[in-house]
C-alpha cells in the first residue's frame, strides 16, 4: 500500500472515531484472511479447507440485547415493542465513545462491501472488527467493493458496522441489558456490536438496516429465499429458522438467487447478500448434497461446528456445542446460483410452516388475502427439545417471517407484498414440512422427499387444476392430489387416530392465531377479515 492511500485510510478511521489503532488490515483477500485467522489462532482447518470457529458464549443472536436509537429522523417510523426496543440518543453516544476507546491500540480488519445485487439498490457498507474470522464471514456474506467496480481508498460507506467482540458493555452505566450489545442507529447509518462472537449479528444488523431504508423507497425487503426456474420464472420461500427455506431453495434443477434475504422492486428480485448462511445440523449429502458439498470447500466458515483437531473431520451431528451450527459460503459455491444474484417478478410465492401441532396441510393454494394474512402472522413452531422450559410443542409467530430485523410496522411490509402479489398476479402457496398423523411426540414429521414433490409440482404447474378441499379451520384451499405424494398424506384430519383430537387441536392452532392477530387489526380490512381463521369456521 502506498503511503499516500495508508495516510487516505488513516484519515478514513479518523473519520468513524478511531484513533491510534495498532496493525490495520484493509479489505484483504480470502486467502490473506485464512493466513491471519491461522496466525492469530482464531480457528483451525478442517479437511476440505473449511475454516472452523467457535464463538463462546453466544452460539446465536441475542435478540434481548439488539437495541434501536429512538432518535429523530427514524422514530416515527420504526415499530416500537419487543423486537424494536428504544435506546437513548445520550446513551448511545456514551457508549460508542466507550467502545472506540476500547479499539485503540488494538489491530482492526475492515472490508468495504457493498449491500444488494441491484446496482439501482445497492448501499456501500464498511464492517470493522478486531478479528480476522468476523473479516471472512463479512466478505463473505456482502459484495467486495472492488469486485463491484469500487474505487478503493474513494470508497465511502453509507452503512458502518463497528464489531468488538471482545468489548463489554456495563449495564447499569450503559442501559443495556447484559454485557453483549448490538445497537443500531438509523440517523447516522452506524451499527455497534460489543460482547458476541456470532457472527450472524453482524449479518442481521445489516438486514435490518437494509429493511428501514428499501421499503422507505417502496421497494419491499424481506426474510425469503428465492430461485428460478428453467423458464425464468422466479419462486420466492418465506419462512422462518428450521422450515426448510434454505433446503428447498437450493435445487439443483433451479437456478438459486440467494437463501435468506431480498429485495423486491418495480425491476424484480435481487439478492441483498453474496453469500448463504445456512444451518447445518444433522447436515445429509443424500438430502441436501449442493449445501453439504460446501463444507469441505476452502473459504466456507463453519461456526461451533465439532471437528477431530488431530484428523480435522467434521461431526455434522454434533449438537454438543449448539443446535445452531452454522456454515457461511458465498453464493457461488453453489453450483446452480445465479452470477447476478437478480431475477425478474415473482411467479409463485411459497409460505413455510413447520407445524408441530399436525393440524396444517401439507400443501394449500392461497388467496392474496390469506397469503397477506399468513405473512404478517409468520406462523411456525418451536419444539421439546429447542429451548429450555418448552415440554411440548409451543406456537411462533414472528411478523414477515422475520420481526426481529423488520423496523417498521408489519403493515408498511405487508401492504408493498399484497400490491406486489396483485400487480404480477402471483400464484401464493402454503407448505407444511412439520408434522402430521398427530402432534410433535405422538405423529410423525411429513417426508422431505414428499415435501419436495409438493414444492416441485406447485412451481411446474402441476397443480394449476389440481383437486383441492377446504380446509375448515382455516378456509384456505388444500390441495388433495399431488404427483409424488400418497393421498392420504394430503389430509392431514384423516391421519390422526382421533378425528375428533384433530378438531380440538386445530381449534386450539386458531385460536392462537386470532390472538396474534389482534395488533395487527389496524392493516388492510380485506386480509384481516378474509384471510385468517374465523370463529365460524374454527
Amino acid at each position: 500500500m502506498s503511503r499516500a492511500v495508508s495516510a487516505v485510510r488513516n484519515d478514513e478511521l479518523a473519520r468513524h472515531g478511531i484513533r491510534h489503532p495498532g496493525r490495520v488490515s484493509w479489505s484483504l483477500s480470502v486467502p490473506a484472511l485464512h493466513e491471519e485467522v491461522l496466525r492469530r489462532r482464531e480457528g483451525q482447518l478442517a479437511q476440505g479447507g473449511a475454516l472452523v470457529v467457535q464463538t463462546g458464549q453466544h452460539t446465536g443472536r441475542s435478540p434481548n440485547d439488539k437495541f434501536i436509537v429512538r432518535e429523530p429522523s427514524s422514530a416515527e417510523h420504526v415499530w416500537w415493542g419487543s423486537a424494536n426496543q428504544p435506546f437513548e440518543p445520550r446513551r448511545f453516544d456514551q457508549l460508542h465513545e466507550r467502545l472506540l476507546a476500547h479499539l485503540r491500540g488494538k489491530d482492526l480488519f475492515v472490508q468495504d462491501c457493498f449491500v444488494g445485487a441491484d446496482p439501482a439498490y445497492r448501499r456501500p457498507l464498511r464492517v470493522i472488527t478486531e478479528t480476522a474470522w468476523h473479516s471472512l464471514f463479512a466478505r463473505t456474506m456482502f459484495l467486495p467493493a472492488e469486485e463491484a467496480g469500487g474505487d478503493g481508498a474513494a470508497f465511502q460507506p453509507e452503512f458502518t458496522v463497528l464489531h468488538a467482540p471482545s468489548f463489554r458493555a456495563v449495564p447499569s452505566r450503559d442501559g443495556t441489558r447484559s454485557p453483549a450489545v448490538i445497537l443500531v442507529h438509523f440517523g447516522k447509518k452506524l451499527v455497534l456490536i460489543g460482547g458476541t462472537s456470532y457472527a450472524g449479528e453482524i449479518k442481521k444488523s445489516v438486514f435490518t438496516l437494509m429493511n428501514y431504508v428499501l421499503p422507505l423507497a417502496g421497494v419491499l425487503s424481506m426474510h425469503c429465499a428465492a430461485n428460478i426456474g428453467s423458464g425464468g420464472e422466479v419462486a420466492l420461500f418465506f419462512g422462518l429458522s428450521g422450515t426448510g427455506k434454505t433446503s428447498l431453495s437450493a435445487d439443483a434443477r433451479r437456478t438459486l438467487i440467494g437463501d435468506d434475504e431480498h429485495g423486491w422492486s418495480d425491476r424484480g428480485i435481487f439478492n441483498i447478500e453474496n453469500g448463504c448462511y445456512a444451518k447445518l445440523i444433522r447436515l445429509s449429502p443424500e438430502a441436501e448434497p449442493e449445501i453439504y458439498a460446501t463444507t469441505r470447500r476452502f473459504g466456507t466458515v463453519l461456526e461451533n461446528v465439532p471437528m477431530d483437531p488431530a484428523a480435522g473431520t467434521l461431526d455434522l451431528d454434533d449438537d454438543s456445542l449448539t443446535e445452531n451450527t452454522r456454515g457461511a459460503y458465498p453464493l457461488s459455491a453453489i453450483a446452480n446460483a445465479s452470477p447476478s444474484r437478480m431475477g425478474g417478478h415473482p411467479k409463485h410465492i411459497v409460505m413455510l410452516t413447520c407445524d408441530a401441532f399436525g393440524v396444517m396441510p401439507p400443501i394449500a393454494k392461497l388467496t392474496r388475502e390469506q397469503a397477506m394474512y399468513h405473512f404478517v402472522s409468520g406462523y411456525t413452531a418451536k419444539v421439546a427439545g429447542t429451548e429450555r422450559g418448552v415440554t411440548e410443542p409451543k406456537a411462533t409467530f414472528s411478523a414477515c417471517f422475520g420481526a426481529p430485523f423488520m423496523p417498521l410496522h408489519p403493515c408498511v411490509y405487508a401492504k408493498l407484498l399484497g400490491e406486489k402479489i396483485a400487480r404480477h398476479r402471483a400464484a401464493c402457496w402454503l407448505i407444511n414440512t412439520g408434522w402430521t398423523g398427530g402432534p410433535y411426540g405422538a405423529g410423525s414429521r411429513i417426508p422431505i422427499a414428499s415435501t419436495r414433490a409438493m414444492a416441485e409440482a406447485a412451481l411446474s404447474g402441476a397443480l394449476d387444476e389440481a383437486p383441492t378441499r377446504s380446509d375448515p379451520t382455516f378456509g384456505f384451499a388444500a390441495v388433495a392430489r399431488c404427483p409424488g405424494v400418497p393421498d392420504g398424506l394430503l389430509d392431514p384430519r384423516s391421519t390422526w387416530r382421533d378425528p375428533k383430537a384433530y378438531d380440538a387441536k386445530a381449534r386450539e392452532l386458531a385460536a392462537k392465531f386470532r390472538e396474534n392477530f389482534v395488533p395487527f387489526a389496524d392493516c388492510e380490512p380485506a386480509y384481516v377479515s378474509e384471510g385468517g381463521p374465523t370463529p365460524g369456521r374454527a
